[in-house]
């Protein structure tokens, strides 16, 4: 992917390709700003630059969520950032249950409070809120980094025969010329785009009805399934039950991921608008694309699957034909948070049973940073790179890629990031185009 580039005044220059960033570097006229995402700010100032066009795009997602930046119809950076949404939820749920698990036990008594607490217009749960929060962090991120003069945001799946015909109602409007198509994606999305009786993803998939037709099954999609063209002969009109005698896991697992209804879609139609208003606040043209439109520029350009490409591919700015050779691997972001706030760690019955250290900072360094550990002497000699885990003791823990390391002493340690809530990593180096889609 190419760098980003700052003026001496922190004024964002278009990106440079990395070539270009490591002659800079290497005579002197600029350094390192930041390792993630790569930016690089220069010794001396420049006046007058001149700058081209940027388009963020972004496509939103509840578990993942893609981001682009597009100059002319070239893709210069790419990144998919992962939300913490689900592990936020269960924490809430585990903290509420321990919280009434005490109650019911009466192992203290307080004062009852009045029923008095309101929710702001607007509220969403925080499960929710960290989605969007998430989105804006490094949509400001990017915009101070890199010249952006518009953002593109898939918001949702506009149903266009409504739009052709508004008079059109009852079943001809339910069953319309997008039924079908719909309710494939909706099951593509449902049953993790992979065969629902034997996992296969390799091979075009097909709708299968769970209850057959022929036996009083019905078209809800609760009665649906996605299945490959063996499995679907394979079990022709044979009930579920007879067809899977010998696999009851698979068939315990169907039956409950049948009635189970989308949440990821439920998470994302419920911050798509919020997101949106949130956007406009940022005073830069805010285009809106929908997921089918995201989908034909995606195929008629024939690229795969992935969330970095979707996120290239909203809105009608997506020119005919995308450039992508120069992003080889997309930057991968996790949202970690920035820890917890609970003064204790407790049991799994709610009792207290370790201290939390109110000082963070050990050694000028905090668990979440990413050091380089060069070790000269003693048993663990060698260079450990990876996020640091501090101890008061000074001797640290660096979890690499290849495990965690224990006991490196805080002396051998060097900042390559600061902790900015975030974890990083640069996707897969097999090609994009390798992978199957649908």
């Amino acid at each position: 992917m190419r760098v980003f580039v700052l003026n001496k005044n922190r004024q964002p220059l278009d990106p440079c390709k990395p070539a270009r960033a490591r002659i800079l570097l290497r005579t002197g006229k600029a350094k390192v700003l930041r390792r993630y995402p790569l930016t690089i700010i220069l010794t001396e100032e420049v006046s007058e630059p001149i700058t081209h066009n940027h388009q963020l795009k972004i496509d939103p997602g509840a578990k993942i969520t893609g981001l682009a930046i597009v100059q002319s119809n070239r893709i210069i950076w790419g990144a998919e950032l992962t939300h913490r949404g689900f592990q936020i939820r269960d924490s809430l749920t585990k903290r509420r249950t321990l919280r009434r698990s005490r109650r019911n036990r009466k192992t203290r008594y307080r004062q009852p409070r009045f029923l008095n607490r309101k929710r702001s217009s607007g509220w969403l749960p925080p499960s929710l809120m960290s989605r969007i929060q998430n989105i804006l962090t490094w949509v400001k991120k990017l915009t101070q980094l890199c010249p952006i003069t518009g953002i593109s945001q898939e918001l949702v799946r506009f149903d266009t025969q409504k739009l052709e015909n508004p008079e059109i109602s009852g079943v001809e409007y339910q069953q319309g010329t997008l039924f079908g198509y719909e309710i494939r994606e909706y099951l593509l999305e449902k049953w993790h785009r992979k065969c629902a009786y034997c996992g296969a993803t390799d091979t075009q998939l097909e709708i299968e009805h769970i209850v057959p037709k022929s036996k009083g099954g019905s078209n809800r999609v609760s009665n649906l399934a996605i299945s490959c063209h063996s499995c679907n002969q394979a079990k022709s009109n044979q009930e579920i039950e007879q067809f899977l005698s010998r696999k009851p896991n698979v068939l315990q697992r169907i039956l409950s991921q049948a009635k189970k209804p989308l949440a990821d879609a439920a998470a994302v139609n419920a911050t798509r608008w919020k997101l949106y208003n949130e956007l406009k606040l940022t005073e830069l043209p805010v285009e809106v694309g929908s997921g089918g439109l995201t989908k034909f520029n995606r195929c008629s350009q024939n690229l795969p699957k992935t969330h970095w490409l979707d996120a290239a591919c909203v809105g009608i700015s997506t020119p005919e034909r995308l450039i992508i050779k120069e992003v080889k691997k997309p930057l991968i972001v996790i949202a970690t948070g920035h820890g917890s706030r609970q003064m204790c760690r407790t049991d799994k019955y709610g009792f207290p049973v370790r201290y939390v250290p109110r000082f963070k900072f050990i050694k000028g360094y905090q668990t979440g940073d990413i050091v380089k550990a060069i070790v000269t002497k003693g048993k663990k000699q060698g260079v450990y790179v990876g996020r640091v885990a501090v101890r008061t003791t000074g001797s640290f823990n660096i979890k690499t890629k290849n495990g965690l390391v224990q006991g490196i002493s805080h002396k051998y340690c060097q900042h390559i990031h600061k902790k900015d809530g975030y974890a990083y990593v640069y996707g897969s180096k097999t090609s994009p185009f390798k992978a199957q889609y649908f």
